[in-house]
């Protein structure tokens, strides 16, 4: 087994951690200057390490192994949500780094806009993969300002570059090492995660019409008030979804917006940001038509109309069976007893990259569950830890003749 130099993987992560400092976290908003700064900083590392740098056009950088392979893809994301954490996708792209600094035949790849600060969803993995086209380019947004995607690929310096497509016959699989981002490795004593599969995220738009007026002149029984329309519907659908959930189901209001947002008047429309995810489609199916079915009787109770648009939709991904027994066979042989199988609350680039190669994913846990938080944090024993069994993951994949076994 390769040695694996633990020291400087943990040395490179608090390396990265300096670029976009906040608090104990990071702010490294996509295509912001201390973005940028990160990915130079990572084709710095990838040239000392032997491989190739590259940067794309939405900004995707892909490390290439000089040597003839089989090669396995390793990576993740560096850019970071607004004031957030340290590790949430730096950790499996630093992950790479110690990887090919052990001399593994890998390529490492950071992945661009994986924290969604703009439209498109999934940018760089699905632009990788042939997946994003040019007119979705043009028509992309930051969620935030509503700044153009092009006005800032042309600020950080990468308009006119060529977007990187991977080569999927290149690679045995992906590998993409991460914090769990919840508590339930914690909760169980356990110091790994294997991924069996990554959730799919159902986003939704709910507008309710009704009619602005008086707060003081329009009587109780006049009113159209698509304020508490909104209130209403959103309970129904809490107490209606554990009926149909599945076990690790999860739906969230993301934002309630009401117009026009003023104490003295009766707001005339409300805008709600919903969404739900799980593994299964079944349960996504079962969740939609729910919800559907909540809003027509919304409908035929209330005096304020409520229309549903879907915003995206994903399917969910299933890990490969032959890197998830390459990874729990590492973690049984470093950690015995120590790890679990578990799904992924959370979307992330690999479930992109399994539309055509095999793809897998090792967590780590969060101490208290915490992250898109600037206190996110993970023992150092428990990184360290997970970049040996990774490791050993990889040379189990890149010794058998196939990912999955026969």
């Amino acid at each position: 087994m390769r040695a694996i130099d633990t020291q400087a993987f943990l040395e490179d992560l608090h390396d990265l951690r300096a670029i976009g400092r906040f608090r104990t976290g990071v702010h490294r908003p996509t295509y912001s200057p201390q973005d940028m700064e990160s990915r130079r900083w990572l084709m710095r590392r990838l040239e000392e390490c032997g491989l190739a740098p590259a940067i794309d056009g939405v900004g995707t950088v892909l490390g290439r192994h000089p040597g003839t392979g089989p090669h396995l893809l390793v990576g993740s994301h560096i850019e970071s949500q607004n004031e957030a954490g340290w590790l949430d996708g730096a950790l499996g792209v630093v992950a790479g780094l110690a990887l090919a600094r052990a001399g593994l035949p890998v390529d490492v790849c950071a992945f661009a806009d994986e924290e969604g600060h703009f439209d498109v969803g999934f940018l760089g993995s699905r632009s990788a993969i042939g997946a994003v086209t040019e007119a979705e380019i043009d028509a992309g947004r930051n969620r935030t300002d509503g700044t153009p995607l092009r006005d800032a690929l042309a600020s950080a310096g990468l308009a006119g570059l060529p977007r990187m497509r991977l080569e999927p016959a290149r690679y045995r699989g992906f590998l993409e090492m991460h914090i769990e981002q919840g508590t339930q490795l914690e909760a169980a004593g356990l110091r790994l995660g294997i991924v069996t599969g990554i959730v799919a995220i159902w986003q939704w738009r709910i507008v309710i019409e009704g009619a602005q007026d008086h707060a003081g002149g329009t009587t109780m029984a006049e009113r159209r008030d698509a304020g508490l329309t909104a209130v209403r519907l959103l309970a129904a659908i809490d107490a209606a979804f554990p009926q149909v959930c599945g076990e690790r189901s999860t739906w969230t209001t993301g934002r309630i917006s009401l117009d026009p947002g003023a104490p003295s008047i009766i707001p005339g429309r409300a805008e709600i940001l919903f969404q739900f995810r799980d593994v299964a489609m079944p349960v996504l199916e079962r969740m939609e038509a729910t919800l559907r079915a909540l809003i027509r009787e919304s409908n035929r109770r209330e005096r304020c109309t409520a229309t549903l648009h879907e915003i995206s939709r994903n399917a969910p991904a299933l890990c490969d069976p032959g890197l998830m027994g390459a990874l729990s066979e590492a973690a049984e042989a470093l950690c015995p007893g120590g790890w679990q199988a578990m799904p992924s609350g959370a979307g992330h680039d690999a479930q992109t990259i399994a539309t055509v190669m095999p793809a897998a994913m090792l967590f780590v846990p969060s101490i208290g569950g915490i992250s898109h938080h600037w206190s996110e944090d993970t023992k150092e024993e428990d990184l360290a830890l997970g970049m040996r069994v990774l490791a050993a993951a990889a040379e189990r994949v890149l010794a058998r003749g196939s990912a999955v076994p026969g």
